[in-house]
């Protein structure tokens, strides 16, 4: 029977090559279909390549850390059956046969990201409770079981770290440790050096009181949660204030294409995300025609596919315009650097109960400082500055978003 070779699928368009990750099989070892053979590392997301076909890898022709095209071949395959896993026949000699009422125990299922750092931590999988669909372990299930292991304490673990504290460090210790950047955190530093080269960035500011939505929010918490089976939460309320005001001022929704400017007649919002790699930036399609829940259901499952290191490429490609909550860290004032091509992105912070002048007197509101960064070369100043007092005014009257005023 001929060999089978596994090659780099197809990558999608501005996606050249890719970085192997890290293999999940070893020459000589059995795999079966479907069963994931390595993970391909881009410049967006981890992808996994899964075996074809039942046989035996008999050789790997692409190391870890090497860089591979669409179409270079992987590795080999033998076809054939691979029922038995290379890693129980030991057990099965030292132990004799199973009983046939034995369970045989599932390997653990594991996202690449999760797979990574339990490889760079040097954990063992079955250890660690999954709390994912079909018991996957997710990167919270991995916190969660160092957290329970470091409360466990080592009986010597005063007496090391009393020497620690009274010795000092050998003359011959590293003071520091080069380590080459993930393809993700490589093409975040290309991507915010390319848009400061290529964009006249400036950035404009003010301030909203949010009162009135977190009024709304308390009214109809329980509410929406029961009736949606999520979580209402501030970010529906800025992606629907962000559609609104882009609808009267499109050239923050457009970007520049040479000497043209591309207007589009959609609204595809990014989400900037954090995630084990880096910063991610995840689109809700046609926002414009999404519900509160469902802006609330889309951001949720993005943030848990981050943190999973699971977002496809569909996911994180395109958008018009982006917004960036780095109030969820404490921030109080940034100034956000543009997702090339787009002309605008708007930056939340944290919301600080601060004292403000109403009707002649001092009270105290949830305010939060807006910052919106945009391409100069098509955004005049008074336009981005009317753009943001829109916003300001959509989230401190609510009732415009449900209005259309």
């Amino acid at each position: 029977m001929p060999k089978h070779e596994i090659r780099v699928p197809t990558l999608p368009e501005s996606v050249t090559d890719a970085t192997v990750l890290n293999w999940q099989k070893q020459e000589g070892d059995p795999v079966q279909r479907d069963e994931n053979l390595l993970d391909l590392e881009t410049d967006k997301v981890v992808l996994e390549v899964p075996s074809p076909i039942d046989g035996v890898l008999v050789e790997i022709r692409a190391q870890e850390g090497d860089l591979v095209e669409a179409d270079d071949v992987l590795a080999i395959i033998q076809p054939g059956k691979s029922a038995i896993r290379k890693n129980t026949m030991p057990q099965a000699q030292d132990q004799g046969e199973p009983h046939p009422g034995t369970v045989t125990t599932k390997a653990p299922v594991l996202t690449p990201a999760v797979r990574r750092l339990v490889k760079e931590l040097k954990l063992d999988p079955a250890d660690i409770p999954g709390s994912g669909k079909d018991g996957r372990i997710l990167k919270s299930d991995v916190m969660a079981y160092l957290d329970k292991q470091t409360s466990i304490k080592d009986p010597d673990a005063e007496t090391v770290a009393s020497t620690l504290d009274s010795t000092e460090m050998p003359a011959d210790s590293p003071a520091e440790q080069r380590v080459p950047m993930s393809r993700l955190r490589a093409r975040i530093a290309e991507r915010l050096v390319q848009a400061q080269q290529t964009a006249a960035i400036l950035t404009t500011f003010n301030e909203v009181n949010l009162q009135a939505v977190s009024d709304l929010r308390a009214q109809y918490r329980d509410r929406f949660e029961k009736s949606h089976g999520v979580r209402l939460g501030f970010m529906s309320f800025f992606v629907k204030a962000t559609i609104e005001s882009l609808k009267k001022f499109p050239l923050l929704n457009a970007s520049v294409d040479g000497t043209d400017i591309v207007y589009h007649g959609y609204y595809d919002i990014g989400i900037a995300v954090g995630s084990p790699r880096g910063l991610v930036v995840p689109i809700l399609r046609n926002a414009d025609e999404l519900s509160f829940a469902d802006i609330e259901k889309a951001i949720r499952q993005y943030g848990q596919k981050a943190q999973d290191g699971s977002l496809s490429y569909e996911e994180l490609s395109g958008g018009t315009f982006t917004i960036s909550n780095g109030g969820v860290y404490g921030s109080m004032l940034s100034t956000p650097i543009l997702n090339p091509p787009q002309s605008g992105i708007l930056g939340m912070h944290n919301i600080i109960q601060r004292p403000v002048a109403e009707n002649g007197e001092v009270v105290i509101r949830p305010m939060m400082y807006l910052a919106l960064s945009y391409d100069h070369r098509i955004v005049d100043g008074k336009d981005a500055v009317q753009f943001l007092v829109s916003i300001k005014q959509n989230l401190e009257d609510p009732a415009r978003l449900l209005l259309d005023i």
